[in-house]
């Protein structure tokens, strides 16, 4: 099994041309990661636009990452998540297969399970796969919360159940987190806290942010890991304009349009039922963004 993931990682989005995933621009989004300073790039997961993606789509993403990342130091952790555990299964399968360091597994939205249901969910993909698994928690998305006492079973039952992604935006989680189980590894799945979460002992970031602004994610994750917290809250502050402008609609809908305005996407698509931001949204996320020093392609 490889090691696991920690460090400065990118929720990858998925470009779109004429109502097609643009794999051209994809592969361009996914080099610039690598040219400045990300450690792990994750496709295909709600940043990624996934819940409207078909199969194949999905598997075409987490193939392109693969191949874009071989031979570089940059990882891949694929979503592979579903709220049906055999899609989530033959995800995980693929995923493993196509050379994915690691997969990152959604809790299952819509049908609400029993925290007996999750783990029984994850269980049965992680005894499927060899590759290191992350948990991840998003209640706001999914409406499902997996309990502390529920992610430490699976840690403790399960190998290669290495962490989790919490996402819920609850700092109170993420200390009852750690406090039971320190050997866990604890990713920030919410931009606007980073740093408090890394200042708690989390290993990392999945960032939204790191689409547009990789280089200054990287070095507020590098230098929180290095133990350097006064200078690592000082990027998060700077940060927190844009972090904050980033989530002023549903996700990825502010980042896509910010990657538009920056000029790293050709054109501003979405799949519906996803629209692009209001007018006085997108304006506001413009503004925000000329506070930033924005690295375009190499």
């Amino acid at each position: 099994m490889s090691e696991f993931l920690q460090g400065a990682m990118t929720a990858l989005i998925t470009p779109f041309k004429n109502g097609a995933v643009d794999e051209l621009q994809y592969e361009k989004l996914i080099r610039r990661q690598i040219e400045n300073g990300i450690d792990v790039v994750v496709p295909v997961g709600t940043t990624g636009e996934s819940a409207t993606l078909n199969h194949e789509e999905h598997k075409r993403c987490i193939e392109i990452a693969v191949a874009v990342c071989k031979g570089t130091n940059v990882k891949v952790m694929a979503g592979a998540g579903s709220n049906a555990t055999h899609e989530a299964v033959d995800l995980a399968k693929f995923a493993q297969k196509c050379g994915a360091d690691a997969l990152l597994s959604v809790t299952p939205y819509y049908n609400k399970p029993t925290q007996e249901g999750l783990y029984q969910h994850y269980k049965t993909i992680a005894a499927e796969v060899d590759v290191p698994v992350l948990l991840y928690n998003v209640p706001g998305r999914t409406g499902c919360d997996i309990q502390t006492n529920t992610v430490i079973r699976l840690f403790n039952d399960c190998p290669n159940i290495f962490g989790v992604k919490e996402a819920s935006g609850s700092i109170d989680k993420c200390v009852d987190l750690l406090a039971h189980e320190p050997k866990l590894y604890l990713i920030s799945g919410e931009d606007a806290i980073n740093y408090p979460i890394l200042s708690n002992g989390g290993k990392g970031v999945i960032s939204v942010t790191a689409n547009l602004l990789p280089d200054k994610i990287s070095e507020l994750t590098h230098k929180a890991l290095d133990s350097d917290y006064l200078g690592a809250k000082a990027i998060n502050d700077e940060l927190y304009a844009i972090n904050k402008a980033l989530f002023c609609e549903s996700n990825p809908i502010p980042i896509k349009a910010a990657m538009y305005i920056a000029g790293l996407l050709d054109s501003l698509e979405y799949r519906l039922p996803l629209v692009p931001p209001s007018t006085e949204h997108f304006k506001f996320i413009e503004q925000t963004m000329q506070k930033y020093t924005i690295k375009g392609f190499q």
